[in-house]
């Protein structure tokens, strides 16, 4: 057993009660899973609440019922590991201990002589749906919020029978997508219609009495009156099909550079000679789920996922140097200024989720018709999807208008602009802006990169002027940079900080400098790669060099994502503040005067290579880099640049920099971010004589 002095727990009870069922000669034995906090806490399991688990199926089974049953508290299942506890092993052998304690409880539910159901009835994520699986019945319910094995986004492997049981349940392709690709595509959910269509449950109910119900099927299923299809399993060319699927898809996703999902691919073929009715056969496939889980609960990367998890799902949630949310003010009505395709993006994010009037304006009318259109037609096409109803879809549209008479703003009490990138447009918009609302509406700018500060200084009010940067495309990525100028009062940045929260969104509060932290770090490694370029080095060689630094994809590609002009006009502004670090690419500002989107060009089949146009403008040195090369002068420069914002005050911490990263571009979790990864390296201790964290932050 491990040592519970090792592992800081919060503890799940089981309870077990007997319960009569209509239909069902005897008792059910019905275990509740229970840590004794509402639902903003789920339940997780750590080795107290596994030897709990063990305990009340001890009692079910002395008294001998006519089936068990186990559910959870009200809105939770269960959602895994307590993965505070895991982080904080020191030895191997306590890891392994963990991973054989969960398959010694769980499998005594699968192994049980006695009918076993899993009355899923709340969010069951990780070693919760693993704890499902091993019962041999399972409802759902339709009110179940998330459903998923997300392991593998963390840097982990479903290591409590998910590997092996879950392929052997639905199907090896099916499996593949909720193990693999729907962890690493951001740790996408399931709701309970996709679960039921894939297999993973056998019944979906109604949530009001959804217990009650789930025991009377129970009954049902008991008396022989429900026959269940459970899917033959091809174990020759749709395992094939579903593994070489699976490997394309994890070395596309994290170039090797993961070990969580390149185990987990072993524990799938593994899983392919499993039979999950030998307790033999099953013993050998949880013996290596042991030994995968105890390597990666060792390894820094693992470590770093979870740090990166604590940023999500913490640090993002209480935004360091936030005014006290009590000065904020209200937002009751909304204008945009632009109505391009980001603007339109905004103005359906805010109206979905504001829900008040929403009024686009811009130099013509064809402009604003159009925006507004954007707007009406993704709301049809939500609809459509159900994801609003009919009366909700209208209601949404009919706060959604356009005018070329700014006069319109006066009662609005936030406005953002979403216009060209040029210190001096912003700030005629918003001098014409003043005149039109009141002293408290707050200015926000969608800037990238510009002064705050400037924007606002000839205003008669700057106090009320902010930054809110948002990321492309706004509706998928998460973070929100709230920039604060020299005179934006706390007031001013209380109402972004509550409307970022409205919107959904993760706000980190950044100091007015320029690039604020993604784009200043995005440009700083783009340069790195554009001129080794420059210099000579072959564009395939610099563009694949740092893909183990973890962005989601290769600098090139996000060259052509964001625009060539956009990242030359962008690194112009960080180069006039800081010449020494920043300097201008020939090669780019000669594909940008071209008006060149990319630097590569695809052919039929998707293979990519130059672009013979960029080939002709860029003119390249002969000083060839090599891979090794790009890779370490990339890191060193994140290493200075990461040091001087931090010194300059840009953020609070080292961690507001990984988070940026984390929800601003997609950067890995296996790396952290990028400060846990700059660290491991040793690149952190070469380049500023020390690390970013001390050691068993984000590592062993």
């Amino acid at each position: 057993m491990t040592d519970q002095s090792t592992f800081a727990e919060v503890v799940t009870h089981a309870y077990m009660n007997l319960v009569s069922v209509p239909g069902i000669d005897g008792q059910v034995a019905l275990i509740t899973l229970d840590n004794g906090f509402d639902h903003t806490k789920p339940t997780t399991f750590g080795p107290q609440g596994l030897a709990n688990i063990d305990a009340a199926l001890d009692a079910a089974f002395g008294a001998t019922p006519a089936a068990i049953a186990i559910t959870g508290k009200p809105f939770i299942f269960a959602v895994g590991a307590d993965l505070k506890g895991v982080g904080q092993l020191s030895e191997r052998s306590e890891a392994l201990e963990i991973g054989r304690l969960g398959h010694r409880v769980f499998k005594r539910l699968r192994d049980s002589p006695i009918p076993t159901f899993a009355l899923v009835n709340g969010a069951v994520m990780g070693g919760g749906l693993e704890i499902a699986l091993a019962c041999h019945y399972r409802t759902v319910s339709a009110s179940v919020a998330a459903i998923a094995l997300p392991e593998c986004f963390l840097g982990l492997v479903p290591g409590w029978g998910g590997t092996q049981l879950l392929p052997n349940i639905i199907g090896p392709s099916n499996a593949v997508a909720v193990i693999l690709e729907n962890a690493l595509n951001q740790n996408r959910m399931l709701k309970p219609g996709q679960a039921m269509q894939l297999g993973i449950f056998d019944e979906r109910l109604d949530s009001a009495d959804f217990i009650e119900q789930s025991l009377r099927w129970a009954a049902r299923v008991l008396a022989g009156d429900v026959t269940l299809n459970r899917p033959a399993i091809d174990r020759d060319h749709d395992w094939d099909n579903a593994l070489d699927r699976a490997r394309n898809f994890v070395s596309a996703k994290t170039r090797g550079y993961a070990p969580g999902p390149a185990r987990a691919l072993e524990l799938l073929a593994l899983a392919r000679d499993t039979d999950i009715n030998d307790p033999d056969s099953l013993a050998s496939g949880f013996a290596a789920e042991d030994e995968a889980l105890a390597d990666l609960i060792m390894s820094d990367e693992l470590r770093a996922g979870l740090y990166a998890f604590d940023l999500v799902q913490r640090r993002a949630k209480r935004p360091s140097g936030a005014p006290d949310k009590a000065l904020a003010r209200p937002v009751t009505g909304v204008g945009i200024i632009g109505a391009g395709l980001m603007a339109s993006q905004l103005a359906l994010l805010f109206v979905r989720q504001l829900q008040v009037p929403v009024i686009l304006t811009d130099i013509d009318q064809e402009r604003i018709d159009k925006g507004v259109g954007y707007v009406h037609g993704e709301i049809a096409k939500l609809q459509a999807k159900g994801r609003v109803s009919p009366d909700g879809a209208n209601r949404l549209k009919a706060l959604v208008s356009g005018s070329l008479d700014k006069s319109v703003f006066a009662n609005t009490s936030f406005v953002i602009e979403a216009v060209f990138e040029n210190m001096d447009v912003k700030k005629k918009v918003f001098a014409e802006l003043e005149q039109h609302v009141s002293a408290d509406t707050i200015l926000a700018t969608n800037t990238s990169s510009l002064s705050i500060t400037k924007m606002a200084a000839e205003l008669k009010h700057p106090e009320r002027v902010v930054g809110f940067h948002f990321f492309n495309p706004v509706a998928v990525l998460p973070l929100l940079e709230i920039i604060k100028g020299e005179k934006t009062d706390d007031a001013t940045l209380a109402t972004a900080f509550a409307t970022a929260k409205t919107l959904k969104k993760s706000a980190v509060l950044v100091a007015d400098l320029p690039g604020f932290v993604f784009n200043r770090l995005l440009i700083r490694t783009l340069g790195e790669v554009m001129n080794a370029v420059d210099e000579g080095t072959p564009f395939d060689v610099a563009d694949n060099a740092i893909a183990e630094l973890g962005m989601p994809m290769s600098p090139f590609t996000l060259l052509g994502l964001v625009g060539p002009a956009v990242a030359l006009h962008t690194g112009e502004t960080l180069s006039a503040y800081y010449p020494d670090r920043f300097t201008d690419s020939p090669g780019l500002r000669a594909i940008v005067d071209a008006g060149l989107k990319q630097v590569w060009a695809y052919d039929e089949h998707g293979n990519q290579s130059v672009d013979p146009k960029v080939a002709e403008l860029w003119t390249q040195g002969d000083r060839q880099s090599t891979a090794d090369d790009v890779l370490e002068r990339t890191r060193r420069a994140f290493a200075e640049e990461i040091r001087i914002m931090l010194e300059e005050g840009v953020v609070a911490a080292a961690q507001d920099i990984d988070l940026c990263l984390i929800l601003g571009g997609g950067f890995a979790f296996w790396n952290g971010g990028i400060t846990p990864y700059l660290d491991r390296s040793g690149t952190s201790e070469a380049v500023n004589g020390r690390r970013f964290h001390e050691p068993g932050v984000a590592s062993v």
